[in-house]
């Protein structure tokens, strides 16, 4: 077995209300479950990481300590806000590593993930926690043995901050994450007419932006699932380039170029209603319309094992 499940989807902050309820409103948090492995491995502690923890209590807990990895694809508040509401933080005997990248030497990954528990912020300070908790900075690596024959390589995006992109195999399958990231373009200026352009750097910023994108789509080429940031259309991302984000008609034309079997569309806009991700998918999801990747949008809930496919 290797899959993997949906407690949270949506980007940017927690919609909760009537117009959410089929996709689901909660922050990013995803759970990988590899076959045969006590050890719970979680992406990301956005608010969905709230309903996790109450489902580890009462199915894991029952069966003794606690034995949890959190990989955290970076540290903005939308991904790490559900910490201090992650139950298993507060038994004794619960083990956690919490593995990260951060983008200043001077604030350790303990700091960051964990100063949102002072008293300023949050009635239970982090030195009060009774599990044992060990932060471990996380930086580009092809290669990272996570014991049982479960393997992990991360991979730089493109965001306003450090962020990772992890793959995870196991048994010649693949699980992909690819959030929050956009697609990395010419930084220089490519307008001819425009008194600073210089044609060398607008050409030489055209070539290091194609490499960079094909990098990524070769970091999660041939993957059995591709989990990518998808939070804008192309008319939207217009006036919001730099944010971060991804539209949808970029991620599935690279998951097609990669040959990703299946690519769940993530990360969806606080913005967007059910009704509205209902007509998107109409859109998007219609099978062979884009080529053969199997396109999806994540939901809360939703639970996919690659090793069925």
């Amino acid at each position: 077995m290797l899959k993997a499940k949906f407690w949270g989807v949506r980007g940017s902050i927690p919609v909760p209300g009537a117009n959410t309820t089929k996709y689901g409103g909660n922050g990013a948090c995803l759970e990988i479950c590899v076959g045969g492995r006590d050890k719970i491995i979680i992406i990301d502690a956005g608010s969905g990481i709230r309903e996790l923890g109450t489902h580890i209590m009462k199915t894991h807990l029952p069966k003794g300590s606690l034995d949890i990895e959190l990989f955290l694809s970076h540290t903005h508040w939308d991904h790490i806000m559900g910490f201090p509401y992650f139950t298993p933080i507060y038994i004794p005997g619960t083990k956690l590593k919490v593995y990260g990248p951060v983008t200043f030497e001077d604030d350790p990954l303990e700091d960051v993930v964990g100063g949102q528990m002072k008293y300023r912020y949050f009635p239970v300070n982090v030195g009060e926690l009774a599990s044992d908790i060990e932060y471990i900075r996380l930086k580009e690596d092809p290669s990272i043995d996570l014991g049982d024959g479960l393997m992990l390589s991360t991979k730089i995006l493109n965001h306003p901050i450090t962020a990772l992109g992890f793959r995870f195999e196991y048994q010649g399958k693949k699980i992909v994450t690819c959030y929050d990231t956009e697609p990395f373009r010419n930084l220089f200026i490519t307008d001819p007419d425009h008194p600073e352009y210089d044609e060398a750097m607008a050409y030489e910023g055209e070539l290091v932006a194609e490499e960079q994108n094909r990098v990524i789509e070769e970091f999660f080429a041939g993957a059995d699932l591709l989990i990518h940031d998808a939070q804008y259309t192309e008319e939207e991302y217009a006036t919001k380039v730099g944010w971060g984000h991804t539209t949808y008609e970029y991620c599935i034309g690279a998951a097609n170029r990669a040959g990703v079997k299946k690519l769940a569309l993530f990360h969806h806009d606080p913005d967007r209603t059910d009704s509205q991700i209902d007509e998107l998918a109409k859109m998007y999801c219609e099978p062979g319309r884009y080529g053969e990747t199997e396109i999806f949008f994540a939901r809360e809930g939703m639970e996919i094992d690659v090793m069925d496919g």
